[in-house]
C-alpha cells in the first residue's frame, strides 16, 4: 500500500481559518478506504465555542457520517500537535493513526505537556506520526501571530 499524505488539505483548512481570523489549524479525517470524509479549520471565535478546534469539528462530522461515536481504522491529519482536549477526543473515537505537522510547546498534549497517550487512563493510543508538513504548518502559525502583533 502506498502512503498518501492528506496534510496539504489540512493546510488548506488552516489557511482558510487564518483568513477568518482564527488560529490557523486545519484537520482532515480519512476513512479506512482512503477517502477524505471530513475536514475543518478552527472556528472557536466564529462559533463562540472553545471546543470548536479543527480536530473536534472534523471528528464530529466524521462520526455523524459514519453513524458511530467511534472511528476505528480512520486517520486524522492535523497541522498542529493536538491539545489535551483534542488528544482525549482522538483516543475516545479510537482513531487509528494521527499525523500532525508542527509541535506545540505551549499547548500540545501529545509530545509536549501532559502527553495524553502515555496516561494509564487513556483507553486507546493511535499510531502517531509527527512532523508531516511541519515546516509549512509552523510557518503559517508564525506568520499569523506576527501579523497580529
Amino acid at each position: 500500500m502506498v502512503f498518501t499524505s492528506h496534510m496539504e488539505l489540512a493546510l488548506s483548512e488552516a489557511r482558510a481559518a487564518a483568513a477568518r481570523g482564527e488560529v490557523p489549524v486545519g484537520a482532515v479525517v480519512v476513512s479506512p478506504a482512503g477517502k477524505v470524509v471530513a475536514r475543518a479549520g478552527n472556528r472557536t471565535r466564529e462559533l463562540n465555542d472553545p471546543t470548536a478546534h479543527a480536530e473536534i469539528l472534523a471528528i464530529r462530522e466524521a462520526c455523524v457520517l459514519a453513524g458511530s461515536e467511534r472511528l476505528p481504522g480512520y486517520d486524522l491529519y492535523v497541522t498542529l500537535e493536538p491539545c489535551p482536549m483534542c488528544a482525549s477526543a482522538i483516543s475516545q473515537t479510537r482513531i487509528a493513526r494521527l499525523y500532525y505537522g508542527a509541535d506545540d510547546p505551549k499547548s500540545g498534549g501529545i509530545a509536549q505537556g501532559p502527553r495524553m497517550f502515555t496516561h494509564s487512563q487513556c483507553h486507546h493510543v493511535p499510531e502517531v506520526y509527527d512532523g508531516i508538513g511541519g515546516a509549512a504548518s509552523e510557518s503559517l502559525l508564525k506568520e499569523f501571530f506576527r501579523n497580529r502583533r
